[in-house]
This record gives C-alpha cells, sequence and structure tokens, in this order.
C-alpha cells in the first residue's frame, strides 16, 4: 500500500514537473515510533514483584451517610403546616 502511494505521489509530482524524492527511511522512522512506549519504565520494584512492599488498604463505605427515606405514617398535617408558615407580623400601634 505505501509503494502504491509513493508511486501515485511521484507520478503526480512528476507529471507537473517537479520532482520530489520520497524518502522512505524517514517514513518507516515515523511508523515505527508510534510503537514505542510512551513513559519509560518505573525505577524500583516491578509492580509484578510478590514481595514489593505496598500499603494498606483501608475500607470506606460509600453509603456510610446513607439514611432510609421509605414512606411513614402520615403525620397531623395542619400542626406541620402551621409550624411551617411564616407568622404574622403585627402591626406596630401608633402612638398618641
Amino acid at each position: 500500500m505505501l509503494t502504491l502511494l509513493g508511486a501515485r505521489f511521484a507520478a503526480a509530482s512528476s507529471a507537473r514537473g517537479r520532482h520530489l524524492r520520497f524518502n522512505w527511511p524517514l517514513l518507516a522512522a515515523l511508523v515505527l515510533s508510534g510503537c514505542m512506549p510512551a513513559t519509560p519504565p518505573l525505577p524500583g520494584a516491578g509492580p509484578a514483584d510478590p514481595a514489593a512492599r505496598v500499603a494498606r488498604v483501608g475500607y470506606r463505605s460509600t453509603i456510610a451517610p446513607y439514611d432510609s427515606l421509605r414512606p411513614a405514617e402520615p403525620g397531623p398535617w395542619r400542626e406541620r403546616n402551621d409550624s411551617a408558615a411564616p407568622q404574622p407580623k403585627t402591626q406596630p400601634k401608633p402612638d398618641r
């Protein structure tokens, strides 16, 4: 496929009167550089070493502050409504 691409590129450039040389080693270096690992090896103990020391693992529940919100018996709605309603403002009596 790359040979076909290079041949088409060479034919198109020679048809225009330009002589451009296709650099195959550069293309091979670019293609193979994508196969290289991006990170260097880690210093110290390897992750597959069974004798490597690791930090202790602790357990924290993800639902610890959960409170059940199951339906409960209905309460006295009139008293709840009166306690949640804003208190009426008292009008100050004018001084005579």
